[in-house]
């Protein structure tokens, strides 16, 4: 048999999981010196995972890669398998006697949990369910948020949290022209909710959010953005920390939290400035120093038991800890937003207390030893960092090992890659769509968005995605 990597003998390789890590992967892959037959496996029909179903639809600047990501898809060495939920339609193991080597791209799933009492009551949801929802995701399709409760909690302060206020906070016109899905649209135009209550457990000087997303909080057409002014009032280290030659981006945050911390003036109508000046009818209130020790209510939330924190530590290395004071907030909505964590998949070893795969520069590991085949890149390997360009450099980096592994990826049996997926699934009856089928999909979104201004109208359901192509 001919060297791996050859006309004749293709490197092989199964991706699980379309979004940003799964394309760039098999981008370097195809650009890569070695002759290669690249599967990408996804288990909805559309590709580009948050990208599509976790960016804000009033960021559409970030949802522009969707076309970089298309261009990946063009190369006749590239072959996509949407609507293919790995573990179940096809195994792990289908994919390693298959393929040389298998790279795991799920990305993190779901969300931390709060750990406290009362967290599953009615009204406690996590932030992926709202963003997965509005953002047309079909296995979140039917969830239900009860938006009649005037106030509404945020558990973090990162941009997804800063993604689920906004959300919150803006008029239907503000999100009419975006591709927000329709049923949301539909939802959020009756919401009654006027306050917003963004919680954080640590203080300003440790915002998580990004300057950007923050200072969009001060451009919302009828909410204003408030911040107790004593809370803007920094300890030595967290001074230490904004002090810092390295602080810029801190500072900046630091600063549009003291902005918000000014007292409000009236405003003008934004279509008729020459009438009387009033008061925008939502608030969003951003809290520092408070951590959730339980959620009360009669089956459904109530009440936000909060105690509050004092920092200790040197700078950088300070820590929250409660100092025994407790205040309670009425509210029927909350939602945690703490950060992501990936889920299992049979067949791959999983840090449980991490929420990623094990490994070592996207080799993955069990009990620190190399498993053959398996790889990993994106949010699953590294944990939920960075944005959407650090997946590049992640992929190239597990790629990188991939191909100083080539030789013990070769184990001189034949490998049918593609052909084999196609039997297993034709004789499971999966019904899967190649990513020219997923085009026509695409398309149709754009039109059906055109005669309302938006962008696109996402399909909700898998089955309207499918009964397209029928």
């Amino acid at each position: 048999m001919s060297k791996l990597g050859s006309a004749d003998n293709r490197l092989k390789v199964a991706i699980v999981g379309a979004g940003p890590s799964g394309f760039y992967a098999a981008d370097a892959l195809i650009n890569s010196e070695l002759k290669v037959e690249v599967n990408l496996l996804e288990k909805l029909c559309a590709p580009y995972g948050l990208v599509r179903t976790g960016v804000a639809p009033d960021h559409p600047l970030i949802k522009k890669s969707i076309e970089k990501f298309a261009l990946m898809a063009e190369p006749e060495e590239f072959n996509y398998f949407g609507n293919v939920s790995v573990g179940e339609d096809i195994t792990i193991d289908d994919l390693k006697e298959t393929h040389h080597a298998v790279i795991v791209t799920m990305g993190a799933e779901t969300d931390r949990k709060l750990g406290i009492p009362g967290e599953d009551l009615k009204g406690s949801h996590t932030a992926t369910e709202f963003v997965a929802w509005y953002n047309g995701h079909p296995e979140y399709r039917e969830r239900e948020f009860d938006l009649s409760h005037e106030t509404a909690v945020i558990i973090g302060q990162g941009n997804v949290a800063a993604d689920v206020a906004r959300i919150l906070s803006k008029t239907v016109d503000e999100l009419k022209f975006t591709d927000i899905s329709q049923h949301a649209l539909d939802v959020l135009e009756t919401s009654k909710v006027k306050n917003i209550y963004i919680v954080g457990r640590r203080g300003p000087a440790q915002g998580a959010m990004t300057s950007k997303e923050l200072k969009e909080f001060g451009e919302l057409w009828d909410c204003d953005t408030f911040v107790d002014p004593e809370e803007v009032i920094l300890n030595k280290a967290s001074e230490d920390e904004l002090a810092d030659r390295n602080g810029r981006a801190k500072r900046k945050i630091y600063e549009l939290f003291c902005d918000y911390a000014q007292p409000k003036k009236p405003h003008k109508a934004r279509q008729f400035p020459w009438t009387k000046p009033y008061v925008k009818p939502r608030q969003c209130h951003i809290q520092f120093l408070r951590s959730p020790v339980e959620l009360k209510g009669n089956k459904k939330l109530e009440k936000v038991i909060f105690e509050k924190n004092a920092l200790s530590g040197d700078p950088f290395k300070q820590s929250a800890r409660g100092t025994g004071e407790l205040e309670e907030l009425d509210a029927g909505l909350l939602f945690r937003s703490i950060g992501y964590r990936g889920v299992p998949l049979d067949g791959v070893p999983f840090h449980d207390a991490w929420g990623v795969i094990p490994n070592e520069k996207g080799r993955v590991t069990k009990d620190d030893v190399v498993v053959p085949q398996l790889y990993t890149a994106g949010w699953i390997k590294r944990g939920p960092s960075g944005i959407i360009g650090t997946n590049k450099a992640c992929a190239n980096e597990t790629i990188a090992e991939l191909m100083q592994d080539i030789e013990k990826l070769d184990d001189k049996k034949e490998k049918l890659g593609n052909k084999k997926i196609h039997e297993i699934l034709d004789a499971k009856k999966v019904r899967y769509i190649n990513f020219i089928e997923w085009e026509v999909i695409d398309k149709h979104e754009v039109e059906n968005g055109k005669p309302k201004g938006k962008p696109r109208e996402k399909f909700t359901y898998t089955d309207e995605m499918l009964g397209l192509l029928t």
